[in-house]
């Protein structure tokens, strides 16, 4: 790790601490060359792999916008919205996995929002599963409703 201050190519770890969640890792460093400290934070990288098979950082951001467009007109929050994003990456990061299809991205999606809005739920597996016909949202509904006496 390079020195911000002297740009020296080295640096000591002095302490280093994981964050109370476990998602990353702040370590305090200090240079050898002008004794000065700094802290570093350390995350693990997590890409999508999409059905095209193009690769690209994961982005919690990008979930949450997709789910939002299932919002519209829905008495859904932002707080709300940023709670279920981070459930999803929570998920997806408990899987252990660096590389993460879409698909694994997409089912990581359903749960939560079934349990945030039923609606919304809908709305979203009717994209996502690609719903062609009436019968299909009425499997959709049938599997909520199960869900729910269970």
């Amino acid at each position: 790790m390079h020195c911000p201050y002297c740009k020296n190519p080295d640096s000591r770890v002095t302490d280093s601490r994981v964050a109370e969640d476990g998602s990353f890792i702040r370590r305090r460093r200090q240079c050898p060359q002008c004794d000065r400290r700094f802290t570093t934070v350390e995350q693990t990288q997590l890409v999508v792999v999409k059905r095209s098979g193009v690769v690209e950082p994961f982005s919690r951001d990008k979930i949450i916008q997709g789910v939002h467009k299932a919002c519209k007109g829905r008495p859904i929050s932002d707080a709300d919205l940023a709670k279920l994003g981070k459930s999803v990456e929570d998920t997806i990061r408990s899987m252990g996995l660096a590389e993460v299809p879409t698909e694994e991205i997409g089912l990581a999606i359903l749960e939560p929002l079934r349990h945030l809005d039923e609606v919304v739920y809908l709305r979203f597996a009717s994209v996502y599963e690609n719903y062609g016909s009436v019968e299909d949202f009425e499997t959709g509904i049938a599997h909520l409703r199960t869900a729910k006496s269970n």
